[in-house]
């Protein structure tokens, strides 16, 4: 392979790739936590896990192109008490099936998106919630892969118009100096990262 080319990873693969930040943190929530705030403002630590849950159960519908429900939130919390655990394995069920062969290929979804464009969304919000988690429960975050971050870059490009319009994104935020990549795309979701 030629030196110069840059490596095009798929979607399930960097899924994998943020499940390995996203499921410790998931893992490590405390109950004593749930009800804390978190940088998504209008979530709490446990309504934030919920939606995390709805987010990858339906986006493993949309990479099978079966319609998603994204209405009313399950409570996995409140219903599972082995929630942490049943959570880490739909992120990874919701991997292993964005990395089907020809997953990537047409649109999927009720606004007929570019299917790659839908698990980029998938990606997203596994990498920026688990964030949100962590940053909510006090624990350190690693950081965002780099092959992530470059899709996610991408991404959110395209995305922000419409996703500030439906009130998806927050306003963006000015980065603070010294900003790591991951951290101006934070910014640009409408996160403070360096919140506290």
């Amino acid at each position: 392979m030629d030196a110069n080319r840059v490596k095009t990873y798929g979607i399930g693969e960097l899924l994998d790739r943020a499940c390995e930040r996203a499921v410790p943190v998931v893992r490590a929530v405390p109950d004593g936590a749930l009800a804390a705030r978190t940088p998504c403002a209008e979530y709490d630590v446990k309504a934030l896990v919920n939606h995390l849950f709805q987010v990858v159960v339906q986006f493993q519908r949309l990479a099978v192109r079966e319609a998603a429900d994204f209405g009313e939130t399950p409570d996995l919390v409140g219903s599972e008490p082995a929630w942490r655990e049943r959570l880490a394995d739909e992120a990874r069920r919701t991997a292993a099936v964005w990395s089907a062969p020809g997953v990537e290929e047409g649109t999927t979804g009720a606004m007929g998106m570019p299917a790659r464009l839908v698990g980029s969304m998938a990606l997203l919000d596994l990498t920026v919630h688990a964030w949100d988690l962590a940053r909510a429960t006090g624990q350190d975050f690693p950081g965002c892969d780099e092959a992530v971050l470059a899709e996610l870059g991408g991404a959110v490009a395209t995305l922000e118009p419409t996703a500030r319009a439906m009130g998806v994104f927050g306003e963006p935020v000015p980065a603070p100096e010294g900003a790591t990549a991951f951290e101006r795309l934070l910014a640009r979701t409408g996160r403070d990262p360096r919140w506290e």
